[in-house]
């Protein structure tokens, strides 16, 4: 697996494919196996994904993660696979480090679909992160995932057992470092930067997400000067949720670019 040290930070991503670079950059508490669905069918492009500090395989100091560490980190990606620019594809804390690698770095980014972003974390948000930190703390945070991450049509056919047994899954895939992600999700402030984006984005929200509002998505594509919003039927979770609908949006709005 290809490496590359930035600082203390000794970034591991994937590296599949081939054509235009699509950088996948993951969701709070994940890792870049969450890609997995959408890598399989992304079989014309060149794709990169990531781990975060505190998960998967990337390792750093242990101490605390900025937004703008991990846009650095990404753009180290960049520079170690040989690619000046890519689409850039994030989900939640991951959508948060895509739109500041679009709007510190415009020319790296060539389109760059937005999952369930917000522009600043405010006290709603703060509340939820700090609630999440007691449930890390207490090893109770993958009973919280399904209620948090999905949406009417994973309740509509899933059963007591079903959901109790994805619980179990959950709880041996929570990254050792999400603490530290989660705090990281409580600095976010991208209002000093969305205005200088220049690439096409596709600010991508759910439709029963808990966790980020239609009024913070809205804030989004209000703020990015080339930016246009689509809707997934899905919760915060989407990627995982409604994994083959969630690539075929993605697929198509970058395939669009020339």
């Amino acid at each position: 697996m290809p490496e590359v040290t930035l600082g203390t930070t000794t970034v591991h991503y994937d590296r599949t494919g081939d054509g235009p670079a699509l950088l996948l950059l993951h969701g709070t508490a994940a890792s870049r196996e969450q890609w997995g669905p959408l890598t399989a069918q992304a079989r014309n492009f060149t794709v990169l994904a990531p781990d975060f500090p505190g998960s998967g395989l990337t390792t750093d100091d242990g101490g605390p993660i900025s937004v703008e560490d991990l846009a650095a980190q990404a753009e180290a990606v960049l520079d170690h696979a040989g690619v000046e620019r890519a689409h850039v594809v994030g989900h939640s804390l991951g959508a948060v480090v895509a739109a500041h690698l679009a709007g510190t770095r415009p020319d790296r980014v060539r389109t760059a679909v937005l999952h369930a972003a917000w522009p600043v974390t405010d006290t709603r948000q703060d509340a939820e992160f700090r609630f999440w930190l007691d449930l890390l703390e207490t090893g109770s945070f993958a009973r919280l995932l399904p209620l948090m991450a999905f949406g009417p049509r994973y309740w509509e056919q899933a059963t007591a057992e079903s959901n109790e047994q994805l619980v179990k899954t959950l709880d041996t895939v929570i990254q050792p470092g999400a603490d530290r992600q989660v705090e990281t999700d409580r600095t976010v402030d991208l209002r000093p930067v969305l205005g200088a984006i220049t690439a096409p984005v596709l600010v991508l929200g759910s439709a029963h997400d808990r966790l980020v509002t239609a009024e913070q998505q809205r804030e989004l594509v209000a703020a990015i000067p080339d930016a246009r919003a689509a809707e997934i039927d899905a919760g915060h979770g989407a990627p995982v949720e409604l994994p083959d609908e969630f690539a075929r949006i993605v697929l198509e709005f970058v395939s669009a670019t020339p």
